[in-house]
C-alpha cells in the first residue's frame, strides 16, 4: 500500500507459509500509532531513521541495529523520532507460536516472554528483515526457518518467564468485569456513569482501576478492541463499511481513521492483502 504523504508506504499482511505470523514493512514520516496493544508479540527492526516507542516505563528510541520486543497486551504507541521518519520490518508472531518455539529451544519455565523492550542486536535485526524477504519471495522453508531462529535467539538472550497471574484484588476484578461488558456491548457501549453504576462503583474509581489494570483508559481500550474485532471481520470477508457498523464506529471513515492509527494501514488495504497468497509486486526500497 503506497501513500502520497512524503513517500510513506506500508504493507501489513500474512504469509500462508508461516501460520501464526503477521508481517508489517513500512516507511512512516508523519504517521503515528495511537496507544494500543496486541494479542501476540511484536518484534521490530528499524532499517533507517528513528522510531520513538512510548512504553509504560517511558520512551525508547529504536535505531538501526536495535530490536524492539513487546510482550502481549502491553500498551504502547509510536511516532517518528527524527524529521525524516523511519522505515522498518516488524514481525507479529502469535503467543502460541512463540510458546512452541520456547518449549523446544528455551529453558524458560511457564509463559515465555521478553525481559527487555529494546536491545542492540544487529544480527537478529538482519534475521527479522530476512524473514520478510523470504516471505515476499514465497520461500516458505526459509521464512519459517529464519523466524524460528530469530525468536529462539531472542528468547535465549533476552527471554524471561512472564509473571503468573495472581488472584485479582477488588479493583482489578471490577476492571475485568468492565472489560467483559464493553466487549459484549461493543456496538452500543454504556456511558461511564452507567457502567460504574452497574458495577457498583463510582466513575472515577472505575477509571483508576481500569487504567491500573490495563494501562490505558476505558475509551482507549474500547477503540483498540473495536479495531481488533474489525480485523477479524475483514479477514472473514466482511466489507469495511459493514465491519465499521458491527463494531460500533459511526461509519467507514471513522473506522479508517482508528484502524490506520493502530494497524498502520487502512482497512481496505488490510483486507486486500489477506486475499493474496504472496507478494506479487515490489515494495519501495526502505
Amino acid at each position: 500500500m503506497a501513500s502520497g504523504r512524503e513517500g510513506e508506504w506500508a504493507r501489513h499482511w500474512q504469509y500462508p507459509g508461516v501460520p501464526g505470523l503477521d508481517l508489517l514493512r513500512a516507511r512512516y514520516v508523519r504517521h503515528s500509532f495511537t496507544r494500543h496493544s496486541h494479542e501476540g508479540f511484536v518484534l521490530g527492526a528499524v532499517r533507517r531513521g528513528v522510531e520513538d516507542v512510548i512504553m509504560p516505563e517511558g520512551t525508547i528510541r529504536a535505531r538501526p541495529g536495535t530490536v524492539v520486543m513487546i510482550n502481549p497486551e502491553v500498551p504502547h504507541s509510536a511516532h517518528a523520532g527524527v524529521p525524516e521518519g523511519w522505515s522498518y520490518a516488524t514481525l507479529y508472531p502469535s503467543s502460541e507460536l512463540v510458546a512452541a518455539i520456547a518449549e523446544e529451544e528455551a529453558t524458560l519455565r511457564g509463559t515465555a516472554g521478553f525481559a527487555e523492550t529494546i536491545v542492540e542486536d544487529e544480527d537478529t535485526a538482519q534475521l527479522i528483515r530476512a524473514v520478510h524477504r523470504a516471505a515476499e519471495e514465497g520461500n516458505a522453508l526459509a521464512a519459517d526457518s529464519l523466524l524460528r531462529i530469530a525468536v529462539a535467539r531472542l528468547l535465549r538472550r533476552h527471554g524471561q518467564s512472564l509473571p503468573r497471574r495472581e488472584p485479582l484484588a477488588a479493583g482489578a476484578r471490577t476492571a475485568s468485569r468492565a472489560r467483559e461488558l464493553l466487549q459484549e456491548r461493543m456496538a452500543q457501549p454504556p456511558s461511564l456513569e452507567q457502567l460504574a453504576r452497574e458495577l457498583g462503583t463510582s466513575p472515577f474509581a472505575l477509571l483508576r482501576a481500569f487504567k491500573a489494570a490495563y494501562g490505558m483508559p476505558l475509551h482507549t481500550w474500547l477503540t483498540n478492541a473495536r479495531v481488533r474485532t474489525a480485523r477479524h471481520l475483514l479477514e472473514a470477508g466482511t466489507a469495511p463499511a459493514a465491519a465499521a457498523v458491527a463494531v460500533g464506529f459511526t461509519d467507514q471513515p471513522h473506522l479508517n481513521r482508528h484502524f490506520t492509527r493502530i494497524v498502520g494501514v487502512p482497512p481496505g488495504a488490510y483486507q486486500r492483502e489477506r486475499a493474496r497468497t504472496y507478494k506479487t509486486g515490489k515494495l519501495p526500497r526502505s
